[in-house]
């Protein structure tokens, strides 16, 4: 009887650790990909190039999807509270709305970001 609540209480304890573990993995995870999509905003803004937003989009999702559920689930809200904010306060409209969400998905999806990229974009970026 006693063997049988030790197997069962260190079950329970190994299920709890394994479910803070992935949490914890989860939340690094969000973070890091919280981190790449700054890091491609910093870029696109220092780029100033024109005809690049796209592919900044696409790669900020990428990176951040690269990380694991964790770093998809912060580019999903990141560029949905950005596209959210930019249709209804700067004014850009539903189509670069659209066209910013489909390169947010295509990067976020696994999608090579290179295919939004301009020509002549400094090989930096």
């Amino acid at each position: 009887m006693r063997l049988s609540v030790c197997v069962i209480l260190l079950s329970f304890i190994l299920c709890a650790s394994a479910d803070i573990r992935e949490a914890g993995r989860f939340a690094w995870d969000a973070v890091g990909g919280a981190w790449d999509m700054w890091r491609a905003y910093r870029d696109m803004r220092e780029a100033n190039y024109k005809n690049s937003d796209k592919y900044f989009h696409a790669r900020g999702n990428f990176d951040a999807a690269q990380r694991g559920p964790g770093g998809a689930w912060a580019a999903k809200v990141i560029s949905d509270a950005r596209e959210k904010w930019q249709s209804d306060v700067s004014g850009r409209g539903a189509e670069d709305t659209r066209a910013d969400q489909e390169a947010n998905d295509w990067g976020r999806g696994g999608g090579d970001p290179n295919r939004y990229r301009p020509r002549g974009l400094p090989d930096k970026y």
